[in-house]
């Protein structure tokens, strides 16, 4: 994993400022209790046993994660497959929405889907605390309408600062997969084409007709507004 500096927090700036540095993002996704810049991961886990829905901690600034049907419905048929590809060969473990990873100093991010290999783990074992500082191998990402490109563009940034070793961005309103394997590579993959785990899950393929068929039980207007 990278070595960890602490992002600057400035001590003085405008709601303006701190949208653009979380990558102009909705105001309504920024929780004001605490006030952004003083959240911990202890406000995370607060939120999370209140709602279930864990959000992410970014320079003590807690932002809501989005959550909508065909997103959820891909996380659940992802975290299926890897887990069946992943679970007999015991490679690590799948983890979904829920899972909070400290990947740099403040930085909490929850990843709809992830990879973990058992090799992250301190002796093999998996951690007995609630935001483990991690990153995982594999990060996946389910786009909904309100992510931002640069939303988007800064989690991959940190990402791969952490260590993360490959990111697939997945847009379920255009059924198409970003597969990136550093900052700056990436590549494009339609409906027609396979998802692959390369390096980090040497094997697993996935067709991506597959994948979205699981969407076709969907009213289009559902997957439109999520």
């Amino acid at each position: 994993m990278a070595t960890v500096t602490e992002s600057p927090i400035l001590a003085e700036r405008t709601m303006a400022d701190l949208l653009e540095e979380l990558g102009n993002i909705s105001p309504r996704r920024i929780l004001m209790n605490p006030p952004p810049g003083e959240a911990t991961e202890e406000d995370v886990l607060a939120v999370d046993a209140r709602t279930g829905l864990a959000p992410e901690l970014i320079d003590g600034v807690l932002v809501e994660k989005i959550v909508g049907y065909a997103e959820s419905i891909l996380a659940c048929t992802l975290i299926e497959l890897l887990r069946r590809f992943i679970k007999p060969k015991r490679l690590g473990i799948v983890l979904g929405e829920g899972g909070t990873l400290r990947i740099l100093l403040n930085q909490i991010r929850v990843p709809d889907v992830c990879f973990i290999s058992w090799k992250r783990f301190p002796g093999e074992k998996l951690p007995k605390v609630p935001v483990p500082s991690l990153a995982p191998n594999l990060a996946i990402e389910i786009l909904s309408v309100g992510n931002t490109p640069g939303e988007m563009a800064r989690k991959l940034r940190e990402y791969f600062e952490a260590g993360v070793e490959l990111v697939w961005y997945i847009d379920p309103r255009k059924r198409t997969v970003e597969e990136f394997t550093a900052i700056d590579q990436r590549k494009s993959l339609g409906e027609d084409d396979v998802l692959e785990g390369g390096s980090v899950l040497p094997g697993f393929e996935l067709p991506l007709r597959t994948l979205f068929a699981e969407l076709d039980e969907l009213p289009p207007d559902m997957i439109a507004s999520n």
